[in-house]
């Protein structure tokens, strides 16, 4: 437990911002107040965390962790969280816990933020919207192989109606994924974020043209 706590101070020792950043004026967005700190609580003093899991867009966490991630940059996560192996995972000299992942599941979570920042799938898209883990996946970190219900899904791209009128195809309107004979299908079906999305409708209906987003749409 000792050792445990030496490798927190060691990690909130790492974490000024200093070391890269001399002077904040350079990456700040256009019209942002001057900032004088020179650790994260710079930023967490106006930016709360987000510990709630709003199903919404989060620009600063996103444009924070974009920055920091490759291909931009190649920060660790422990530059800014806390974490202890199966007790906590916060962020350094902030109170609250999005979890306590073990060493195997943060190297996950660190190649699903790695997806997130640079892939080609529809996590990426989400990230350049500026929607974080925590806008599709709720307060909590994510398990491997977790899924994400429709109604999340719908907080932001719904209701149903409004998006399977937005697909609608001007040639034939009964090729509507989002208004299928298969009736209420989960959306991760054909969406998926961590990895290439492919269309349900075309197992049967090969001689569709259908794209969707994330997919090879080749």
């Amino acid at each position: 437990m000792e050792a445990a706590k030496q490798e927190e101070k060691a990690l909130v020792a790492k974490a000024s911002c200093a070391s890269c950043h001399s002077d904040f004026s350079s990456v700040l967005p256009k019209g942002h107040p001057s900032v004088h700190d020179k650790d994260i609580t710079a930023c967490t003093s106006c930016h709360e965390p987000d510990m709630i899991g709003k199903p919404q867009k989060n620009t600063y966490s996103a444009r924070m962790h974009l920055a920091h991630l490759p291909p931009k940059g190649s920060l660790d996560c422990t530059a800014c969280h806390s974490w202890i192996p199966r007790e906590n995972f916060g962020l350094i000299e902030v109170k609250g816990s999005w979890g306590a992942p073990s060493k195997d599941e943060m190297e996950i979570m660190k190649k699903v933020f790695a997806s997130w920042a640079s892939s080609q799938y529809s996590d990426s898209q989400h990230a350049k919207a500026g929607i974080v883990c925590a806008g599709c996946h709720g307060k909590d970190l994510p398990k491997a192989g977790v899924t994400v219900e429709n109604s999340r899904c719908l907080e932001c791209h719904g209701p149903m109606e409004r998006l399977a009128q937005k697909s609608e195809p001007k040639d034939f309107p009964d090729r509507n994924p989002h208004k299928s004979h298969l009736g209420d299908i989960a959306c991760t079906v054909c969406h998926h974020e961590h990895s290439v999305s492919k269309v349900y409708c075309l197992q049967c209906h090969k001689n569709f043209e259908m794209k969707i987003p994330g997919g090879e749409n080749k």
